[in-house]
C-alpha cells in the first residue's frame, strides 16, 4: 500500500497529585485549551476533553506514528508549567504519576464524547475512584489496588 490509514481513538484519564481538588471552575476551560493545544500541536485531534477538579478526561483521534506515552508526559509537563505560572492555584500544581488509556471504535465515539462531555453530572453519583475502576474492570486490566492512587 501507499500510504497509512487507521482509525484509532483513545480516551486518556489522570489525576491531579493526591486527588487534590485544584482545577478551579474559573479557569479549567483555558487549561483544557492549553491541553488541546498540546494536542494539535502534535499532529493529534482533539475529540473531547471535559473532567473534574481532581482528574480530567480528554478523548483523541490518534496518528500511528503518535507515541501516547510521549504525548501524555508533554501534556502533563507542559500543563504543569502552564497552571503554575499563570498561579492559577495557590498549591503547587501537579498531576499524579500514571494515567489510563482507553480504546474505542468509531462506533462508541458519540457515546464516550457525550460521557465525557457530563462529566460534572455524572460524578454526583460516582467518585473518581470507583468510576476509574470500573473503566479498568470494563477493560479487563488487571491492577492492585494499593498502586492506584498516590
Amino acid at each position: 500500500m501507499a500510504g497509512t490509514f487507521s482509525q484509532i481513538y483513545i480516551q486518556v484519564v489522570f489525576a491531579v497529585k493526591g486527588r487534590h481538588n485544584l482545577i478551579h471552575a474559573s479557569w479549567e476551560e483555558e487549561l483544557y485549551k492549553y491541553i488541546s493545544g498540546i494536542v494539535k500541536n502534535k499532529e493529534q485531534k482533539m475529540l473531547a476533553i471535559n473532567g473534574m477538579p481532581d482528574h480530567i478526561h480528554f478523548l483523541i483521534g490518534m496518528k500511528p506514528s503518535c507515541c501516547l506515552s510521549d504525548l501524555v508526559r508533554e501534556i502533563k509537563k507542559s500543563s504543569n508549567e502552564f497552571v503554575n505560572e499563570k498561579k492559577y492555584s495557590k498549591f503547587k500544581f501537579q498531576w499524579q504519576e500514571g494515567y489510563g488509556a482507553f480504546s474505542y471504535s468509531h462506533s462508541s465515539l458519540d457515546d464516550i464524547i457525550n460521557y465525557i462531555n457530563c462529566q460534572k453530572e455524572h460524578h454526583r453519583k460516582k467518585t473518581f475512584k470507583e468510576e476509574y475502576k470500573q473503566f479498568l474492570d470494563k477493560f479487563n486490566i488487571e491492577y492492585k489496588e494499593e498502586y492506584l492512587f498516590e
